[in-house]
């Protein structure tokens, strides 16, 4: 392959994840904040978000987009042809499709919180995580703020995981909307399931914006991506969590 080719599929795939971002964080927060004026939580002792924190949050987000897609043209150019990215629908199976969407969310799911969990290690907080802290409450901004450290590792997962496990090209395509979405839906500031879903299902088993929240407050807890599993099961989930109904008892 030559240089050209190489250097056009990265600003290919980076025009994509930027506007992926743009459309979908910027959509949040123009609809949430500008148009509806959802309320954010008031009883949280966190500053809250800025013209300048934004900036700042935006400004990382367009660095991860640059990481993520040297790592994804990196994959096209030299190293697709190894992967276990497939096209034919027929070759696993429909049925597949599912199962593989879900393996992955819970494998990403589980290396998310363990790396998670290290970033805010005091030895390596400042430099690894502190970026996606900074802008203080959380707006849709925040979600793909991430120091140059933690991008990498976060971008590694994706590239790791297809020479893993068989991912069909759309798979691929819906794990990372998927992700996208995901990462806005838990940084709004507001809750988006019922008032009362923390003893439902949803709010037990599924991270929310308020679960996420209570993260951005007290970094001793609440590690996870997308399931509270990992919480429950080591010990890293607020003792209250369950036993509110509301963002405002917090």
């Amino acid at each position: 392959m030559t240089n050209h080719s190489f250097w056009f599929s990265w600003f290919l795939f980076f025009s994509i994840i930027l506007v992926r971002y743009f459309l979908i964080a910027g959509g949040a927060y123009l609809l949430f904040y500008s148009v509806l004026k959802m309320p954010a939580y008031q009883s949280f002792s966190l500053k809250p978000p800025n013209s300048s924190s934004v900036q700042k949050d935006i400004e990382l987000s367009v660095l991860s987009a640059v990481v993520f897609a040297l790592c994804a043209a990196l994959i096209i150019e030299y190293g697709l042809e190894v992967t276990l990215i497939y096209t034919d629908l027929h070759k696993y199976g429909f049925w597949y499709l599912g199962v593989s969407f879900v393996a992955v969310l819970f494998l990403q799911d589980t290396y998310f919180y363990f790396i998670h969990r290290m970033f805010h290690h005091p030895m390596i907080f400042t430099w690894m995580h502190h970026g996606h802290h900074s802008s203080g409450k959380p707006t849709p901004w925040s979600s793909f703020a991430f120091d140059l450290p933690e991008t990498i590792l976060q971008a590694l997962f994706f590239v790791g995981v297809i020479f893993i496990v068989p991912l069909h090209f759309i798979t691929l395509v819906v794990l990372l909307i998927t992700m996208t979405v995901w990462a806005v839906v838990t940084h709004l500031g507001f809750e988006v399931f019922p008032s009362s879903s923390t003893p439902h299902w949803l709010g037990r088993w599924f991270i929310g914006s308020m679960h996420h929240l209570i993260h951005h407050r007290n970094y001793m807890v609440h590690y996870g991506l997308y399931f509270t599993f990992w919480d429950k099961l080591l010990g890293t989930e607020d003792a209250n969590y369950e036993h509110k109904s509301q963002a405002s008892e917090f």
